[in-house]
Order: structure tokens, then C-alpha cells, then sequence
């Protein structure tokens, strides 16, 4: 049996970050991360969310911040701040809290997993051929500088009865090396004869090991 780990949780405090940064009792623990979930699927739903990557929260003395990683910024801000001063006030109104919003902004999202994914199960829905997706998709992230790509849909792909799963990969993605820096995510298409899902694995490349410097004197 093949025993799968999610690249992400696997690589925790050494290469990825929590996207969620806060400390609770065992009382509050429950409600804090239910209340995390309901920001994050309220943010998904707003067109001026689409084309974000991530969204970290993090929580000090009764106050949220929330940071948007995304790669359209002046959707989310819109016209003079306008966007964003309507995503504070829902989410102050959601979590009854003070919220901070924050941007930032994907500067190459051919490097980024969830965006691949997305746009991977956007262009399925709209029936091009998945074999072209697929592989114009691998290109585009091999050409940004990208050490590897694997690319995986499953469903009933070009509307086949039976269901199947199909893979692509190009380059070295060593799912199993610490050091190497695996962006991984997951898409859905919805489509006419039902969901496709979309999995995405992208490595940018290994981590450098500077050897540590003699100590003086030494």
C-alpha cells in the first residue's frame, strides 16, 4: 500500500509556514479554527479574491489579520481602497472582531501551485483538451524556472464513462527530499458530466546548505 503525505505538512517549519498563526486553550481551540474556515470560504466566494493564492491569518489580543496572497492586487484593493474597506467590514461583521486586511502579491504565478490548478480546471470546463492543458500548463511552469512539474487529473476526463486517472511530469520532483521546496495543490472542474479533480506539484528548486564558519580562533 502506498502511504501519501501531503508535500506541505511535510515540510512544516522548515520550508512552509502555518497558515494560520495564533495560540488557544482547549476550550476556544474548536470555535478559532471553525472561525478561520468560515473567513477563508467567505474570501473564495468574492470576485475580488479571484486569482489569490493563500490566506494567512493570524490572530494577537482580540485583533485578525488577515493576509491575501494573490496575483491580481488591485482586484482585491479596487478603486481607492474600495474593495478592501468592503472585505473588512464583512469580516467584522462575520467574526464580530477587528480586522486588519494585507496584500501581497504573487509576482510569479506560473510558480504557484494553486493558481496552476485553478487555471487547469477553469480551461477544463470551458472542454479543451485536457492533453493540451496539460501540457502547455507544464511548460508555462518549467519556462518561469521551475526544477520540476507534475500534473495529475482524475474523473471522467473528456466525459468518459470510466472514470481514470492521468499524469504528466517534466524534471526532478523529489517528493521525499526535505530540502527541496514542493509547492503542492489541489483544483476541482466542474463540469457537464461531473467534478474533474486537479493536482498539482511544482519544485522550485533545492534549499542551499551553507556549511557553518569556523569558529575564531579555531
Amino acid at each position: 500500500m502506498g502511504q501519501k503525505v501531503s508535500p506541505i505538512g511535510f515540510r512544516l517549519v522548515r520550508r512552509k509556514k502555518w497558515l494560520s498563526t495564533w495560540f488557544a486553550n482547549k476550550q476556544e481551540f474548536g470555535s478559532i479554527i471553525g472561525e478561520d474556515k468560515k473567513i477563508r470560504d467567505y474570501l473564495i466566494t468574492k470576485p475580488a479574491c479571484q486569482g489569490a493564492s493563500r490566506f494567512q491569518i493570524k490572530r494577537m489580543s482580540g485583533k485578525i489579520e488577515v493576509t491575501i496572497h494573490t496575483a491580481r492586487p488591485g482586484l482585491v484593493i479596487g478603486k481607492k481602497g474600495a474593495e478592501i474597506d468592503v472585505l473588512k467590514n464583512d469580516l467584522r461583521n462575520l467574526t464580530g472582531k477587528e480586522v486588519w486586511i494585507e496584500v501581497e502579491e504573487i509576482k510569479r504565478p506560473d510558480l504557484d501551485a494553486k493558481l496552476v490548478a485553478d487555471g487547469i480546471a477553469k480551461q477544463l470546463e470551458r472542454r479543451i483538451p485536457f492533453r493540451r492543458i496539460l501540457k502547455k500548463a507544464m511548460q508555462t511552469t518549467m519556462d518561469a524556472g521551475a526544477a520540476g512539474i507534475k500534473v495529475q487529473v482524475s474523473g471522467r476526463i473528456g466525459g468518459a464513462e470510466i472514470a481514470r486517472v492521468e499524469w504528466y511530469k517534466e524534471g526532478r520532483i523529489p517528493l521525499h527530499t526535505l530540502r527541496a521546496d514542493i509547492d503542492f495543490s489541489q483544483g476541482r472542474a466542474e463540469t457537464t458530466y461531473g467534478s474533474i479533480g486537479v493536482k498539482v506539484w511544482i519544485n522550485k528548486g533545492d534549499e542551499v546548505l551553507v556549511a557553518p564558519k569556523p569558529a575564531a580562533g579555531g
